[in-house]
């Protein structure tokens, strides 16, 4: 899923450092991990800068009244410069002047806020408060910074918060949250219905992208349950999910997900129209070939149409030998010959000879 974590983690950055996505683009063709490691020590390399003096204003702050503090806050400081110096003091002070401050300065301070001093201020404030700000960022559409704090907020707060969030306001922040591994637990607290609703509203809203990418951030049962409410979605809603996969190269975030449905699921997607148009076939081959997610492609083959699976056997054979020799490499490493033996009998004279010649199918194939 490095595709879309890609595109996540740059406007993550984008946003850190006040420039325009597009400016930063180039950033989605490296490793997901090294971007991620660069906007982390971008963090440090910003918030750091000039702590000696935020430090000793955060101590003249300490010794006025904490409504005092907070006045001073909002009509001297600005959002800016109070998020900074909240990020220098103790959380329970923080937390004291926010507690102070109209909902709508605190949103505006947030996007502001050292990421790394998030948690321990988030912990000591009132759910109340949490939540107002909550809805204040929503209404600003403010995805990014929401993204940052949702990972922290307590399940008393979530339960209030989501079920006054639009559908699409739940995928663009499960997008980008910067603690994926709460997202499982997020699904569970929203229940079937919700998400539901959330996935016909990612096809309704062109929110494919960030409902594969929060799925594949989902695991264990969790996301089990995503793909299959997803596969009992209607037909068009589910070839729109085929032909955006197709569209934007994502078969390394679908395929994954598709690999958790059970037969009649799987039969369902393989009869998607989409699915039996050639360019997407051979869009799903080249996919899987540069992934290697055989294991999780070769099962549907088998229930493709009968014109489907020709066609796909047809792109399978128009592959490079490099490309060959990798999938037969996969098949035999994941020992999945007898999945992929029926497409290679649709291959023609030509392509089938080529696969012969290599030395993992001389040992596999009748003669």
């Amino acid at each position: 899923m490095d595709t879309l974590r890609s595109r996540a983690e740059t406007l993550k950055l984008a946003r850190l450092l006040d420039v325009e996505p597009r400016e930063l683009a180039f950033l989605e063709e490296l490793p997901v991990d090294d971007v991620r490691a660069f906007r982390e020590r971008s963090v440090a390399a910003l918030f750091d800068d000039d702590s000696e003096l935020l430090d000793r204003v955060a101590a003249l702050t300490r010794l006025l009244p904490v409504g005092v503090a907070a006045g001073i806050a909002q009509k001297a400081l600005g959002p800016r410069l109070a998020a900074a110096l909240a990020g220098r003091l103790e959380p329970a002070r923080a937390a004291d002047i926010i507690d102070r401050l109209p909902a709508e300065f605190t949103a505006r301070c947030c996007h502001h806020l050292d990421p790394r001093r998030i948690a321990a201020i988030m912990g000591r404030l009132d759910d109340d408060i949490v939540v107002r700000i909550a809805l204040v960022l929503a209404d600003r559409g403010d995805h990014l910074t929401m993204g940052r704090f949702v990972g922290h907020l307590r399940d008393s707060a979530l339960l209030r918060i989501l079920p006054r969030l639009d559908d699409a306001t739940v995928l663009k922040t499960g997008f980008v949250i910067d603690h994926p591994q709460r997202l499982g637990h997020i699904v569970e607290l929203m229940g079937e219905e919700r998400v539901s609703s959330i996935i016909a509203s990612a096809a309704e809203s062109a929110l494919w992208p960030e409902a594969m990418a929060v799925a594949g951030m989902v695991g264990g049962e969790p996301r089990a349950r995503i793909a299959s409410l997803t596969a009992a979605q209607p037909e068009p809603r589910l070839d729109s999910l085929v032909r955006t996969t197709a569209e934007q190269d994502l078969w390394e975030s679908l395929l994954p997900i598709v690999a958790l449905l059970s037969a009649a699921e799987l039969r369902v997607v393989a009869a998607l129209p989409a699915l039996r148009e050639p360019a997407v076939l051979d869009g799903l081959v080249r996919g899987v070939v540069a992934t290697g997610l055989w294991a999780e492609f070769l099962p549907m083959v088998g229930i493709l149409p009968a014109t489907a699976r020709r066609v796909v056997a047809t792109a399978a054979g128009a592959l490079s030998d490099a490309e060959l020799d990798a999938l037969a490499r996969g098949v035999d490493k994941q020992n999945l010959w007898e999945l992929v033996v029926p497409l290679v009998e649709l291959m023609d004279d030509t392509a089938r000879q080529r696969l012969l010649e290599l030395p993992a199918f001389q040992d596999q194939l009748p003669g």
